[in-house]
This record gives C-alpha cells, sequence and structure tokens, in this order.
C-alpha cells in the first residue's frame, strides 16, 4: 500500500532560526523515531539540476537540491514543502531515510516542543573544489559537536602521489601554483549531496 504524501506536518512549525534564515521547530513534544514530514519537490534528473542552475554562484551555498539515487533529484525550490527549511546540524536530531525513492525526515531522539530540527546534509566534497570551499559550506550549528564544515569528509582529502611525481617532486623545485577556482563541470551549477544545502536568507 502507497504511503499518502506527507506535505505538511502536525509536528512542527517554521520560523526564523538563530543557525541561518528560517528554520523548523518542534510545535510540541516529538518522540524519538517520529516520521516528521516529506522532504518535497521537483523530481528531476542530476542533468537537468545541472542546467536548471548553471548560472548558480558558485560561492552561493543557498539551493535546495536532495539527491535521491543516481537518477533522481528532488528540487525542493520547486513545489517544496516546510521540509526544505531543516538546517544542518552536525550532530542533528533527525536524519533523513529514503524508502521506495521518497525521501522522509525522521527524530533521532526526542525533541521537546519549541527545539529546532537540524539533520547533517553530509554534502561530499568533489575533486575540483574551489580552495575557499569549506568557507562557502561553513556549519554555524553551534553544537559542541560542530565539525565547522556541513561538508563531508570533514577535512579535504590530502591528495595521493604517484611514486612517479613523489620522484619528480624531489628532482626539481615546485613552481608556484595557481589554485583551481572554477566551478563543478566548468559551470556554477549547485552542489548536491546526501540532502540540500541549507535555504538563503
Amino acid at each position: 500500500m502507497a504511503i499518502p504524501e506527507m506535505r505538511t506536518s502536525p509536528w512542527i512549525k517554521v520560523r526564523n532560526s538563530k543557525i541561518h534564515g528560517k528554520g523548523v521547530f518542534a510545535a510540541k513534544r516529538i518522540p524519538k523515531g517520529t516520521r516528521v514530514i516529506e522532504y518535497l519537490g521537483d523530481r528531476i534528473s542530476h542533468a537537468e539540476a545541472d542546467a536548471r542552475y548553471e548560472d548558480h554562484d558558485p560561492n552561493d551555498n543557498h539551493t535546495f537540491l536532495f539527491i535521491v539515487d543516481k537518477k533522481t533529484v528532488i528540487d525542493a525550490g520547486v513545489k517544496g514543502n516546510a521540509a526544505r527549511f531543516i538546517n544542518h546540524s552536525c550532530d542533528g536530531n533527525c536524519e533523513s531515510v529514503i524508502e521506495q525513492s521518497r525521501v522522509f525526515i525522521e527524530t533521532t531522539r526526542v525533541i521537546e516542543a519549541g527545539q529546532e530540527l537540524g539533520y547533517d546534509y553530509e554534502i561530499g566534497r568533489e575533486k575540483d573544489d574551489p580552495p575557499n570551499v569549506d568557507e562557502i559550506f561553513a556549519c554555524r550549528c553551534g553544537s559542541p559537536k560542530c565539525r565547522g564544515t556541513m561538508l563531508w569528509p570533514a577535512k579535504r582529502p590530502a591528495p595521493k602521489k604517484s611514486a612517479s611525481k613523489k620522484k619528480a617532486t624531489r628532482s626539481a623545485k615546485a613552481a608556484p601554483r595557481t589554485a583551481k577556482t572554477a566551478p563543478r563541470k566548468g559551470k556554477s551549477a549547485p552542489r548536491k549531496g546526501k540532502s540540500a544545502p541549507r535555504q538563503g536568507r
């Protein structure tokens, strides 16, 4: 039996957040394991998402794209609901659950009335990330466990050197390098990760 679309939820309300822009808060005490709301929006392909936002400023982390699988991305900026306003948190009280190609937000612990909901976006790093990518996707969740970034892994992986490259480095002086600042795929398409980067201010 198909699960009805969860466009609204009696558990939550949207209001301004101290973390960022608008946030989602518990309207009443929410038990652990509660399926609060579905992440809804226009369901499109990855190629369509890239094309739709090809002029997106690479220094702007505001978008509502959520990867469902290799074929589908949800753009909550179109036909979206309150789920798009749930802010990132490094120690969130919720998690995203993908079930039958649909995304639901569920609580991982009890949330008291008035508390803000949050979950870890786990936005993946990419090979052509600009040098300031951690500034662009800085986290301000305020948790004692805050890692300082919405990206995952938390720290930029060290580049792997082959044996031949290591040998060349030893035998020649390092020439000055120009940082690669071109956005992904040569376009300023927005980042897609496990979940959408936070919403506009």
